[in-house]
């Protein structure tokens, strides 16, 4: 396990779940999940800190990649983070709830999720995604991924112990933790 400043613990099966209020890019777990765009080539918030921080050498991996359908996830090196791998999850814009935004965003966490089993990575951190410039509602956000990822892993075994859900506010950490709590997790 690795650890992490976490607000709230949960277990599903051999699974730990954590929430937790942090600087997504200073985690030393195996993957780091990017809310990226389609182009992979960076940009704003978690995506522009996480280029940042993993240096030029990640821009290059991205450039070689050929950019991301929305709804999908790409998987680099780390670089210079403490996590080994960036998985690059593009999620949607939203548009008001008619463009399948929900569909689009749960596929994101779930190819996550199955990049990290195919590169045996036991470690996982998701920043909130979708939830910044492009206007996906946080609290609906949360329930999604929060939803998604304890179906899936329940669902299918992954070899995926530890999730932290990666907020970069305590209200966003908040709404995780209420999807947490309708789940009946906490």
């Amino acid at each position: 396990m690795v650890d992490v400043p976490s607000l709230l613990t949960a277990e599903i099966g051999a699974t730990r779940f954590e929430i937790c209020v942090a600087d997504i890019t200073t985690l030393s777990v195996d993957a780091i999940v990017n809310a990226a765009n389609t182009s992979l080539l960076g940009g704003g918030g978690v995506d522009g800190a996480i280029h940042r921080a993993a240096g030029p050498e990640l821009l290059a991996e991205c450039r070689a990649l050929g950019g991301c359908a929305t709804g999908s996830a790409k998987i680099t090196r780390g670089h210079r983070l403490p996590a080994k791998r960036v998985i690059h999850a593009v999620g949607p814009v939203w548009y008001g709830g008619g463009h399948s935004e929900e569909e689009l965003l749960a596929s994101c966490y779930r190819t996550a999720l199955d990049l990290a089993a195919t590169n045996r990575l036991a470690s996982i951190a998701f920043p909130a995604i979708s939830t910044g410039i492009y206007r996906f509602p946080p609290d609906l956000a949360a329930q999604v991924a929060v939803g998604m990822v304890a179906a899936e892993v329940s669902a299918t075994p992954r070899g995926i112990t530890q999730v932290v859900f990666c907020c970069f506010s305590q209200a966003s950490a908040d709404y995780h933790s209420d999807a947490f709590a309708e789940l009946g997790l906490a």
